[in-house]
């Protein structure tokens, strides 16, 4: 079946999402681990992809768990730091399929202002044909109904749509839906799964 259109998951696929990482450096590996462990940051994130607002999710956190104000507001002020680094591969066979005119659509758990954050900083990201962000449209994958909402929006049939994600129950989702998948692992198998689709040739891919 021919592919009409790509669509990419951006963390870990395009720029890395690495908020273990960025507090373990800042606060060092234990404290990091109480923190996460006491305060529910990464649930209030999720709820932030899902359409809660950036600040005042911060805010309501720094309220409930007083003890924590200061890592707590280390989310808010260096949120574009744990969006780091730039898959620089990743980006590159983006730009390739674009060169080559497939369309390339974005579908992330991205909150609506985060995802503008994030823009700003990597102009690439402004680069798709269209955007699909979970806090802008109130659905997070792997429901469904966000696979459904980019079908019914492009007009593209499920089995024409080749999907990459870096987790494997949001990957399963799409493939329910008849969706051709690829688990990202890194942009060498990404770079040969679109050279065996014939969107790319091999010296398109490097």
């Amino acid at each position: 079946m021919k592919i009409s259109a790509v669509v990419f998951d951006i963390g870990n696929v395009l720029i890395g999402w690495t908020p273990a990482q960025f507090f373990d450096a800042k606060i060092g590996a234990d404290r990091r681990r109480a923190f996460f462990d006491a305060v529910p940051i990464l649930a209030a994130n999720a709820a932030i992809d899902r359409g809660s607002r950036f600040p005042d999710t911060i805010v309501q956190l720094v309220d409930q768990h007083p003890d924590w104000e200061a890592e707590i507001t280390l989310w808010h002020t260096c949120w574009l730091d744990m969006v780091s680094p730039v898959i620089t591969r990743s980006v590159k066979l983006l730009r390739a399929l674009r060169r080559q005119g497939v369309p390339v659509f974005a579908l992330s758990n991205f909150g609506a202002e985060t995802f503008e954050i994030a823009k700003a900083h990597y102009p690439f990201l402004a680069e798709f044909d269209q955007h699909y962000i979970s806090g802008v449209m109130r659905i997070m994958k792997p429901d469904p109904e966000i696979y459904a909402a980019l079908e019914q929006d492009s007009g593209l049939a499920p089995e024409t749509l080749l999907f990459v994600d870096d987790l494997s129950e949001n990957i399963a989702a799409a493939a329910a839906r008849g969706w051709q998948v690829h688990l990202f692992d890194g942009p060498q198998g990404w770079a040969d799964c679109l050279v065996a689709h014939g969107l790319l040739s091999k010296e398109q891919a490097q």
